[in-house]
């Protein structure tokens, strides 16, 4: 009986690089709690069960593949992708660690640079 490994299943790099593109479509905040995913998905802690059902979700969201298509139908398109990862992010959300945390900002900052706060400057001060 040959057992299967994660490596062997999931194809991580074509994963990654698609991520990539989709974070810098959609922008940093919206990316975050993809990446996170991503994290999760990627870590020896989280059940491998956990971790199809992550990359399902993933692919799902980044892939052309749309079972409602977002050209023909605006508003409804994107409903499926955003449904698909709210499901994910609740579920998944108990395995996300702060090292992780840091590793997605980490991970964002070298993607889009890094924040700058910014304060409000009123007439008063």
């Amino acid at each position: 009986m040959t057992t299967m490994t994660n490596e062997s299943i999931f194809d991580y790099q074509v994963l990654w690089t698609k991520l990539k593109g989709y974070a810098l479509t959609i922008g940093r905040v919206a990316a975050k709690p993809v990446l996170l995913l991503y994290y999760v998905m990627m870590s020896n802690e989280t059940p491998w069960k956990d971790k199809a059902a992550i990359f399902g979700a993933l692919a799902y969201v980044i892939l052309p593949v749309d079972l409602l298509d977002a050209k023909r139908l605006p508003i409804l398109g994107w409903l499926d992708e955003v449904a698909s990862l709210a499901v994910a992010i609740k579920q998944m959300s108990k395995y996300v660690t702060p090292e992780m945390e840091i590793r997605a900002e980490a991970q964002l900052n070298a993607w889009f640079g890094d924040v700058v706060e910014v304060k409000e400057v009123t007439a008063y001060e």
